[in-house]
């Protein structure tokens, strides 16, 4: 077994294997950031007077539309990418790259950590690089404070959250042709029926109770809200436990369906069997 000085080389080289992958796919970086930005700049301007802000926590006065809906849509830079690692596991499954990965002599779990931890650090660039532009176009945020820490726990969190579950769904999807249609059933679902668009008090208000359940029970809403309220200095509540029980439940459960004698076997004996049964633990 490697010893910890082995361990932290094997994911200093994962991280930086995908951030400098990630540098050279500049329309990864242009596509992550347009869908949010225009959520931004077209949708948010066009609702700005239709939905009305009432003060409510985290919020000690009235808001325009765009700052309410800035923490949700850093949580669609974060679950995109989330997905997008999901796409880029299936992807190295397919190709015998994640076979030839599991073979090292680490932890298998240890491996999986390191791929989670390079899918937070991108997430959290793109992130950065959506709160310069939408500052640059005129949304600004309590970013920089007493409460920064804080902010940036909720951020690395919520981004290690959803890296969980994209490498939990990655154990699933056996085809690159299944992935579009696995996502559609996971993204569009998540976002909408979140507090990312509207505050949980709307949908009680509108009667849409099956909706409102549905949202208090969803592990994005809670990583949103704990970004908000993070970023006024304010009691997140219950939202960190749950992020952080998502998180462990999430990559527990892919680190298990990794294991060759469980899911992750079954699926690499389409490609000529799994990994050889000394590596890993």
């Amino acid at each position: 077994m490697a010893g910890p000085a082995h361990a932290l080389q094997a994911l200093r080289a994962i991280v930086w294997r995908e951030v400098a992958k990630f540098s050279r796919q500049t329309g990864r970086l242009v596509s992550a950031l347009v869908r949010p930005l225009l959520w931004l700049a077209v949708f948010a301007a066009g609702f700005r007077n239709v939905f009305g802000m009432a003060i409510a926590e985290p919020y000690d006065t009235y808001i325009a539309y765009d700052v309410y809906i800035a923490p949700g849509l850093i949580g669609m830079v974060l679950l995109f990418n989330g997905m997008q690692s999901s796409l880029a596991m299936v992807y190295d499954r397919e190709m015998g790259l994640m076979r030839l990965l599991l073979t090292a002599p680490l932890p298998r779990w240890w491996i999986l950590f390191s791929k989670l931890t390079a899918t937070a650090v991108l997430s959290l660039l793109q992130a950065l690089a959506f709160v310069l532009i939408a500052w640059a176009i005129g949304t600004e945020l309590p970013l920089w404070g007493p409460q920064t820490p804080h902010l940036l726990l909720a951020l690395v969190s919520a981004a290690l959250m959803l890296g969980a579950l994209g490498l939990l769904l990655s154990v699933h999807v056996k085809q690159l042709e299944n992935f579009a249609g696995t996502m559609n059933f996971v993204i569009f679902p998540m976002y909408f029926m979140s507090t990312a668009l509207y505050p949980l008090w709307k949908l009680e208000e509108s009667g849409a109770a099956w909706v409102y359940q549905i949202a208090r029970f969803n592990p994005f809403t809670h990583a949103v809200e704990w970004m908000r309220y993070a970023m006024y200095g304010k009691d997140p509540g219950e939202a960190p436990w749950i992020v952080l029980g998502t998180l462990a439940l999430c990559f527990g459960l892919a680190a298990w369906g990794y294991d060759p004698q469980r899911g992750f076997g079954a699926l690499t004996k389409r490609g000529g069997g799994g990994p050889p049964g000394g590596a890993g633990g």
